[in-house]
């Protein structure tokens, strides 16, 4: 087991990648009565067409690592989170784009809670009965999401910029693309994403680092996997420019949503060139949308924008854009006025004054972040996939420059490269 110092944030993290590949960090927290553990694995949505190295490549329906998540908490002997409950532990479970987690947070048996999450996750439990009477269930939540107004709009902006990344496909899938699961594809795709080499195991809280490596140890010797070779994710030529301008959805909403943004033509950064693009846009949009920016408080006052107004920025190694909007009574003068704000401050430029601010802002929150284990969690698995390191957040924030904001600027807001989702009701 190494240790691995942060002295700039006052951490240490122990790790020791294991002889099946499985990663395990730990971070004690001295005084923190609550633990948290999460264990990742590096698939997401996006991962339907790859090949492992040896093996011939596979395309599976959309929503599969969805639809495998659920079934993961389904057990010959009973229900999983009951056996958390016993032992004071909350349980859950997500699929994003690239990952998916199961986790837990507890005060008491963290060991004994720590062994069930690994126990469960890696024994795959999948019948014939089980995956049809699954599909009905996601079927359901499927259907609700569809009907959902914040949800349509934010995957309509996505299904907007996206010609053929599976990015803009929905993480649950469809009906009919759910429909075309079987046990022996989610055997497939478990084996292949839930390989040990393929997953981490991240615990943060009031532990002792060497007892809780020592059952992760004895856990994983106790099992037995192959060697499995590199991964391969297999994606379609994504043409640069947007697949359409504009998607307009009807449903029954009191006023209008709407949500654009601009896709990248093209992004291959990674590791630590990733981070850097990720957090000067994350500081260039609180500099330009942050409620206490200047085009913020003109919209506001215009009475264009309600405090449901927000932005972020969206980047991994082979797609990036950015999401602006809210909910708003005049989703074309919405967009017109943040593209003509925008203009006004590439014309004019940055103040000094106004990135120094934000920049600070985002040290700090980044900085109360180190105070929740969850966040903590959840970031550092989030970020490793993507091959960088939470803890060098800090540094790439304190480098970071005014000309770096004024470069991303001009290079992301193309509008050649914008696209709007709105979601209103018929008129």
């Amino acid at each position: 087991m190494k240790a691995i110092p942060y002295p700039h944030v006052k951490e240490t993290i122990y790790t020791e990648q294991l002889s099946n590949g499985l990663t395990v960090f730990i971070l004690p927290k001295e005084g923190f009565s609550k633990t948290y553990a999460t264990f990742s694995t590096h698939y997401g949505s996006i991962d339907n067409h790859f090949r492992v190295e040896g093996a011939s490549e596979i395309k599976v329906p959309d929503g599969i690592a969805h639809f495998l998540e659920h079934k993961m908490f389904e057990e010959p002997t009973g229900d999983i989170f009951s056996v958390f409950a016993s032992n004071g532990a909350s349980a859950n479970a997500f699929t994003s784009f690239d990952r998916t987690a199961y986790l837990f947070s507890a005060t008491e048996y963290v060991l004994e809670n720590l062994t069930t999450l690994l126990n469960f996750v890696q024994n795959p439990y999948f019948t014939d009965e089980n995956v049809d009477k699954e599909k009905g269930i996601i079927g359901q939540e499927i259907k609700m999401y569809q009907d959902n107004p914040d949800w349509r709009v934010y995957f309509g902006l996505i299904e907007t910029m996206y010609h053929h990344h599976p990015i803009h496909i929905d993480i649950a899938g469809t009906v009919e693309s759910i429909a075309k699961i079987t046990k022996e594809l989610l055997y497939d795709c478990y084996h292949t994403f839930y390989h040990p080499s393929n997953m981490s195991l991240f615990v943060v809280g009031g532990v002792d680092p060497e007892e809780t490596m020592e059952l992760i140890r004895s856990n994983q010797a106790a099992k037995e996997y192959k060697p499995q070779g590199e991964i391969h994710r297999l994606f379609e030529q994504e043409p640069t420019t947007v697949k359409n301008k504009e998607k307009v959805t009807v449903l029954p909403v009191s006023l209008p949503k709407c949500l654009f943004g601009c896709k990248e033509p093209k992004q291959d950064a990674s590791g630590k060139e990733l981070l850097k693009r990720e957090l000067v846009m994350k500081v260039l949009l609180d500099i330009l949308l942050s409620p206490s920016s200047a085009i913020y408080q003109k919209l506001y006052e215009e009475q264009i924008i309600s405090d449901s107004f927000g932005s972020e920025y969206n980047i991994a190694e082979n797609y990036a854009f950015s999401i602006i909007g809210g909910d708003t009574p005049d989703p074309d003068k919405l967009v017109s006025r943040v593209r003509e704000e925008i203009d006004k401050v590439k014309e004019s430029g940055i103040a000094q004054t106004d990135f120094e601010r934000s920049r600070k802002k985002k040290i700090g929150g980044f900085l109360r972040q180190l105070n929740s284990p969850e966040s903590i969690a959840n970031e550092f698995t989030k970020y490793r996939f993507k091959q960088i390191d939470l803890f060098d957040i800090l540094p790439v924030y304190e480098q970071l420059t005014i000309e770096d904001v004024t470069t991303m600027l001009n290079e992301h807001f193309d509008w050649n490269q914008l696209a709007v989702s709105i979601v209103r009701s018929e008129a």
